[in-house]
């Protein structure tokens, strides 16, 4: 079980892949990282000796990039500060509705959740 930033990685993923697990990382900079690692992609996560996952978590903490609970504490803040000055932006963000000019009459169900039946609408 390889755990690199308090997330435990996927176990019979390559290693590119699960690097991805960690939020901040996707297969770009994971890519980057292994080869500053010099570690080959076509390993799994169980195959990865100590050495090279010590030499993982000492990359990705030398790496200056905002990454998981940091990144998370960012995203959260920028948000709570759109709704305290109560700009559109933060009231989309307060009633879950789409915030980037998308039509919610018909579609948007992903943000809005399933549908709501409502009687009595004939006449």
């Amino acid at each position: 079980m390889v755990r690199l930033l308090g997330v435990d990685l996927p176990r019979n993923k390559r290693i590119e892949y699960a690097l991805t697990a960690i939020h901040g990382i996707g297969l770009s900079t994971a890519k980057k990282i292994i080869l500053n690692v010099k570690i080959d992609s076509d390993r799994r996560t169980d195959d990865l000796t100590t050495e090279e996952t010590i030499a993982l978590r000492d990359s990705l903490e030398e790496i200056n990039l905002k990454l998981e609970g940091d990144l998370r504490r960012f995203n959260g803040l920028n948000i709570k500060r759109l709704n305290d000055i109560n700009c559109y932006r933060g009231r989309r963000h307060r009633t879950s509705l789409p915030l980037r000019g998308q039509r919610t009459r018909t579609n948007a169900r992903t943000r809005r959740g399933p549908k709501k039946t409502v009687s009595g609408k004939k006449k």
